[in-house]
């Protein structure tokens, strides 16, 4: 099983996911790293994304999850994936992927963004990215976890619910 650690920009993700990938042997993606580089000039000028314009960053992101597959890589992705037609296209290889949704509130978000030092997204974009965020329905395989406690309590509720997951699995 492969991951993508999802959600809007400050919620933690580079940061879970590492932990997560180190966690369970596997390599850490940073989802941020595929940008084209002007995506990154027009979010660092306070400018959110459209869908056109995260075309190609999506089709990056299935070009390296299909490779990782193809080669049995096992990985965890720092990817925002907003909406849910962005899971599915990440999702498109058929592989399966669980979808790790970090979810906290505007007020936290904001905080964290405006704490952030050296990092292209702006503070301005916190509003945008909670417009376009389409939390993860039950008819899609991920699972939701609070962001308002500490990382390592995060990181053990998330082993826990991948462990549940493959007990089911095995059952």
């Amino acid at each position: 099983m492969n991951f993508i650690v999802m959600g809007v920009a400050g919620s933690g993700k580079s940061t879970v996911a590492k932990m997560l990938a180190s966690q369970l042997q596997a390599e850490f993606l940073e989802g941020d790293d595929f940008h084209p580089a002007s995506n990154v000039v027009q979010m660092s000028n306070g400018l959110p994304l459209t869908d056109a314009d995260r075309l190609p960053w999506l089709e990056n992101l299935n070009q390296l999850i299909s490779t990782r597959f193809e080669h049995k890589q096992p990985f965890v992705l720092a990817c925002s994936a907003l909406k849910k037609s962005y899971r599915q296209q990440l999702a498109v290889s058929g592989n399966t992927l669980l979808f790790i949704y970090l979810k906290g509130a505007t007020e936290l978000i904001t905080q964290r963004m405006q704490q952030r030092q050296n990092h292209f997204m702006s503070t301005d974009l916190v509003n945008s990215q909670f417009a376009t965020l389409q939390e993860p329905g039950e008819e899609e395989f991920a699972i939701t976890v609070s962001i308002d406690c500490p990382v390592e309590q995060i990181l053990e509720q998330i082993i826990v619910a991948i462990e549940n997951l493959k007990s089911q699995a095995a059952n």
